[in-house]
């Protein structure tokens, strides 16, 4: 991962890293427009976020139990805030993501939730000065954690990802759909997907690239 630039940087929060790594258009919505539908899904994850964006601290075994605590990254200009982080005996924190669902999901959408992992543990790296080789990933419907390693490649995603963000709220230009299978994958269940349009948009786009081309098309 390369060094990054000592530089003031615009915040970035943590949730526009997952939105991105799901489908950047749906990132631009959010990020661009500030805007936010409910669906099914959604209403269901804040259900399971509930408990843990409560602030608190908790011991047991010795282990520190930190709920809600703010997160941030000068360096790659990121800031948030964790579900749970558990602090080990010799100081080490544990970053613990709260999603709805099952940890049996497609890899590509098991992979945005790993980035929004990574990037939490990149965050609290930075805040302690202590290691964070690796996090977990908690699923309410299996009521089971997916561990996940702080991989060199996942840091690189993370810091790719906060560029692009960037680069597009620097813009202000909307990313386009989704198209093929990763449309097929995640636009049913996206909750903006009406004010997305991603078919219309894809058949506008479509027929401006064939024009371009074409001019009698």
């Amino acid at each position: 991962m390369s060094t990054p630039v000592s530089v003031e940087l615009d915040p970035i929060p943590l949730s526009a890293l997952q939105h991105w790594a799901y489908c950047p258009r749906h990132c631009g919505l959010i990020h661009l427009e500030q805007a936010f539908d409910d669906n099914l899904h959604t209403l269901r994850g804040q259900a399971v976020h509930a408990r843990a964006d409560q602030p608190g601290v908790q011991s047991a075994k010795g282990v520190r139990v930190e709920r809600a605590l703010p997160l941030w990254h000068d360096a790659l200009g990121l800031i948030g805030k964790s579900d749970v982080v558990e602090f080990l005996p010799d100081g080490t924190p544990y970053p613990v993501e709260y999603k709805y669902g099952s940890r049996h999901k497609a890899p590509a959408i098991a992979a945005c939730d790993d980035l929004q992992l990574a990037a939490q543990a990149l965050c609290l790296e930075f805040m302690t000065g202590k290691a964070v080789p690796e996090g977990a990933l908690y699923y309410a419907s299996s009521r089971r954690r997916r561990v996940v390693p702080i991989t060199a490649a996942l840091r690189q995603d993370v810091e790719d990802t906060a560029q692009a963000v960037r680069r597009m709220l620097a813009s202000g230009v909307f990313p386009p759909p989704l198209t093929g299978d990763a449309a097929q994958q995640r636009c049913k269940g996206c909750s903006l997907q009406e004010r997305c349009q991603p078919q219309a948009t894809a058949a506008l786009l479509a027929a401006a690239r064939r024009s371009l081309f074409d001019p009698e098309a």
